[in-house]
């Protein structure tokens, strides 16, 4: 793959204060409380570009993007952005903790030359067109870029991640912590600038003959694709991507759980009737709230010893006192429904909860499961999941699925073939920040 320097936008401490409070989440990680924290946040939350509030007033000349537009104009002229004088590739440093654990996470951001989907970039999950059109609207606006596409290439001698090392001993362009953690600790993100030519060169040689698998930004980089396609600017051809090593050890890999409701003539006995054709059921009853955290981290931990011993198992609450462990009996059972697919594709905990149960048992189609129909999804967070028990246990939801992580190789495997997994497969942890570097077109 093609990766340069490029001059970035920046906010400028000097106009905007402290440039953490400018920076935020990606697009389709805000919610509508977020979003409103972030507008509080600071004036210039680059939020307001990258999710914009609406009006009743909307219309095809007046809405969040020609808002997003104005913002961003504006912000230019008044110094709150302003373009580094010297061309660079940039390290993002994400310091972490996961199980108590602390990591980094090393990775670097420079402008790549759009690829179509094929041997050089791979996506690994499908892409809706709703969230896809929305970015893409955002870019005819703006004539720009604000969030980062993250990307995966694989360096066994580590050569971008010496040089980020190296770097980060200097000051940083930023430095700043997020809330948004898994378990409690805050993700502390630094920025930096790599200048040194021989260090951009080196970059720039390991990467050249580089094949990537998008891991977040699926839609960002369609959006980007479709742009480059459709404008006469040749630098729409290039689009800003952070790149970081599959061999990292910071490189951390979440499940992303399900959450269902709406579905009509839904009866649990039934269903777990029929999931016994195909699935090992295990229940893990309960009779107060200390054996019902017991009972959940029975089936955490028989979830995790099946995925350990590579089998295929996923975790179900329903409420009625009990959680129940779903272990797939026989993996033929997936040559009726997938017959297409690859073996690897077949294999996935997440394309057998798909096509066995929220297809086959539920009768869930694509349109279903756009988040915000019949299907949510939440992120490996005990927070997030106990918030989850809670929609169950109120009645406002019907199921939580609960799902392993897939695994790197897996991953690797699926992506090679072609093949997209479900759309929420992954949970790449932490997320990169938008509005850190911005590409004006």
């Amino acid at each position: 793959m093609e990766v340069k320097p490029f001059k970035a936008f920046r906010f400028d401490p000097k106009v905007v204060g402290d440039a953490g409070k400018c920076i935020a989440p990606p697009f389709d990680e805000i919610g509508p409380a977020l979003q409103q924290q972030l507008y509080e946040k600071s004036k210039y939350n680059i939020v307001r570009i990258t999710r914009g509030k609406t009006t009743a007033s909307d219309n095809h000349n007046v809405n969040q993007y020609t808002r997003a537009a104005d913002y961003f104009n504006r912000w230019i002229k008044e110094g709150a952005l302003k373009q580094d004088a010297d061309e660079a590739i940039y390290a993002y440093v994400q310091d972490f903790q996961l199980a108590s654990r602390k990591f980094q996470r090393l990775s670097f951001i420079a402008q790549a030359r759009l690829e179509e989907f094929g041997k050089t970039v791979r996506p690994h999950e499908k892409v809706f067109n709703e969230p896809m059109m929305d970015r893409l609207h955002l870019i005819r606006a703006t004539n720009a870029r604000f969030g980062l596409v993250s990307m995966l290439y694989e360096d066994q001698q580590k050569i971008a991640e010496k040089i980020i090392e190296k770097t980060a001993t200097q000051k940083p362009l930023m430095d700043f912590a997020t809330p948004d953690s898994i378990g409690g600790q805050n993700v502390r993100h630094r920025l930096f600038a790599i200048t040194a030519k021989a260090d951009i060169d080196a970059i720039a040689k390991m990467m050249s003959d580089k094949s990537c698998i998008i891991a977040d930004g699926h839609h960002r980089y369609t959006a980007g694709l479709a742009y480059s396609k459709e404008s006469t600017n040749p630098a729409a051809k290039y689009q800003t991507l952070a790149f970081t090593n599959i061999c990292h050890e910071g490189l951390k890999l979440l499940a992303t759980h399900r959450l269902v409701s709406g579905l009509k003539n839904f009866n649990i006995e039934k269903s777990l009737t029929r999931l016994k054709e195909n699935f090992e059921i295990t229940e893990f009853p309960f009779d107060s709230g200390s054996a019902k955290l017991d009972a959940k981290q029975k089936l955490l931990a028989q979830m995790k010893a099946e995925y350990n011993k590579d089998k295929n198992a996923f975790g179900i609450y329903v409420g009625k006192a009990a959680f129940y462990a779903a272990a797939l009996k026989d993996k033929r059972a997936m040559y009726s429904v997938a017959p297409n697919m690859s073996d690897a594709w077949k294999l996935l905990d997440v394309s057998i909860l798909h096509k066995l149960v929220l297809e086959k048992l539920l009768g869930l189609n694509e349109e279903s499961i756009i988040p915000g129909k019949n299907l949510e999804y939440i992120k490996d967070d005990p927070y997030a999941i106990d918030e989850s028990i809670s929609q169950i246990d109120a009645g406002h939801k019907q199921i939580l699925f609960f799902m392993n992580p897939v695994k790197m190789q897996q991953l690797k495997m699926v992506t090679a073939t072609g093949e997209r997994m479900p759309q929420k497969s992954t949970y790449f942890y932490p997320k990169m920040y938008s509005g850190l570097v911005i590409q004006k077109i």
